[in-house]
């Protein structure tokens, strides 16, 4: 019995009384509830498209789900708005007030990570990309286990508040609807039957009995917040932070390995996925900053061969204009052992030259890189990197080299007699990731053989002449050893360079005695060059100003 009620003429059980003392809870049940939203992230219908169809596109993302549903409700409301934070360039969050009660620990959470630091560097890398928005929510996992686990407490809380609100309503919405039954049999004289008045007056009682309970469920619920609030904000910055540098990573090495960011919007989520995890995982995937050092060092080269003036000097050639030899072929001058290979030279026309603007382009054939992949190419120089690694960054960077002067690429792989790989990449196709990672990630292991792959090299130079009439292809052998040659081979090697007009580089990695004065390398190789210090991508910068 609500205090002060009583029954009779005298009494409540006018209806103008009944109606006075449910009133607060008539106005209660006619107004409109405000719009209660389970989602934190403001977002259009495109927006939960694009979280709908990465959802299914994305195993991870739905295995997450299903583990964290297990254990928490609406946990994969929580991974669509990190999905939103992170893929809209700004997202705007709604106010708490706005928020269902269930869902304000959620709203804690993704207001923690929005404005942590790490976050903002995030978006960098993932705003308008689906693919790494998801594969930041990923690489949040176990972060957002932690915190869902912190709020446990506050979203069992703010669960119990929600109820109570819901019940509060729903008891006002009683008395409205016990004083409307009260009005229907209430006589002339507005007196109201007494069963009639004591529904109103219950009706009224358990309406503040919900509202009671309500309020306090409401004040459990933001004590609970408050003291998640801080383990919160500490978890968020760490989640940010993880996902910013596993994002990070992920376009970095990406990027190492020539992927666009025009191929990868073209390139299906799962078949991104799939590359992503290649990279990671493959054979060469520590040395990613090493190739990615050496595709941006061969860039900056090429730009420096740009914009010449006429007669500027901007590489290096074959010929017998004694008025431009390089001085290292004059030096050999001063060695009277070498004079007599400088007047061979000279008579076959094979000195080194400075070439210059306005002439023929020092290249026109194609770019082959011979890359040995015998055992020793396994070991590890300075800072741990190993010979091939170098070797393999050196050689994607010449496909680079050969993509940007439009000249095809082919990419030899070699080690003992009669073990070969050869890929070529055509000018103007695509390259193809997979067929690049495929190049770079086969090695043969065994022994070394020149003769093999220069043959090889030498039959594609003479069968692009015999295809396009193109000469002066540009040959660059990449080895850790020295081994024979036959006479015979190394005269018709030497008709098919004066035949063809190609030029041959020789680069010795990490083996300083390789290649020196009267070995077979040096004698194949127009320019010949050591590289001891592994970690040094410019110790071959030259290559890729005068190729």
């Amino acid at each position: 019995m609500v205090d002060g009620a009583s029954s009779g003429p005298d009494g409540l059980d006018g209806l103008d009384e009944l109606a006075s003392l449910a009133g607060k809870w008539l106005g209660l049940s006619a107004a409109v509830p405000g719009p209660r939203h389970t989602a934190v992230v403001v977002a259009d219908r495109f927006d939960r498209m694009t979280w709908r169809d990465t959802y299914e596109q994305s195993a991870a993302l739905r295995e997450l789900a299903e583990e964290l549903e297990a254990r928490h409700d609406h946990a994969t409301d929580l991974l669509t708005d990190v999905f939103l934070a992170a893929y809209k360039a700004g997202p705007r969050l709604r106010e708490p007030a706005e928020m269902d009660p269930s869902r304000l620990a959620d709203h804690q959470v993704v207001t923690a990570l929005v404005e942590s630091p790490g976050f903002t560097e995030l978006r960098r890398e993932t705003a308008g990309d689906p693919y790494a928005a998801a594969m930041a929510v990923l690489a949040q996992a176990a972060a957002l286990r932690g915190l869902l686990e912190r709020t446990r407490e506050a979203r069992e809380q703010a669960g119990r508040a929600g109820q109570g609100q819901q019940d509060a309503e729903e008891a006002a919405s009683a008395v409205a609807e016990a004083l409307r039954q009260a009005a229907e049999e209430a006589g002339r004289d507005d007196t109201v039957p007494a069963p009639a008045a004591d529904a109103v007056r219950q009706a009224v009682e358990t309406a503040e009995a919900a509202e009671a309970a309500a309020r306090q469920a409401a004040q459990d619920a933001a004590r609970a917040l408050g003291a998640a609030a801080g383990g919160v904000r500490a978890g968020a910055r760490s989640a940010a932070a993880q996902a910013a540098e596993a994002v990070r990573q992920e376009s970095a090495l990406l990027r190492a390995w020539g992927v666009g960011p025009d191929e990868l919007e073209r390139m299906p989520f799962d078949r991104r996925a799939r590359l992503a995890e290649r990279l990671r995982t493959g054979r060469l995937a520590q040395w990613a900053e090493l190739i990615g050092r050496f595709r941006q060092m061969a860039r900056g080269e090429r730009a420096r061969k740009v914009a010449n003036t006429t007669g500027e000097l901007v590489g290096v050639t074959l010929g017998d204009d004694l008025s431009r030899v390089i001085p290292s072929e004059l030096a050999g001058l001063g060695v009277p052992e070498l004079r007599a290979v400088f007047a061979v030279r000279y008579a076959a026309g094979e000195l080194m030259l400075y070439d210059s603007q306005g002439e023929q382009a020092t290249g026109q054939g194609a770019i082959i890189a011979c890359v040995d992949t015998s055992h020793s190419m396994y070991e590890a120089g300075p800072g741990g990197i190993t010979r091939e690694a170098w070797a393999k960054g050196c050689a994607l960077a010449l496909l680079d080299q050969a993509r940007e002067a439009g000249r095809d690429f082919v990419g030899i792989l070699f080690s003992a007699p009669g073990r070969l790989q050869v890929f070529r990449f055509p000018a103007g196709r695509s390259a193809g990731t997979d067929r690049v990672l495929d190049f770079a990630e086969t090695f043969l292991g065994g022994g070394t053989s020149y003769q093999t792959p220069l043959s090889a090299a030498g039959e594609l130079l003479e069968e692009e002449f015999g295809d396009t009439a193109r000469m002066r292809g540009d040959i660059v052998m990449i080895t850790d050893d020295d081994c024979g040659v036959t006479q015979e081979w190394m005269r018709g090697w030497n008709d098919a360079k004066r035949r063809l007009g190609f030029r041959v580089f020789g680069v010795v990695v990490g083996a300083p005695r390789v290649g020196e004065a009267g070995s077979v390398l040096e004698a194949l190789c127009d320019n010949l060059r050591s590289v001891e210090d592994l970690t040094d991508v410019h110790a071959a910068a030259d290559l890729f100003r005068v190729i």
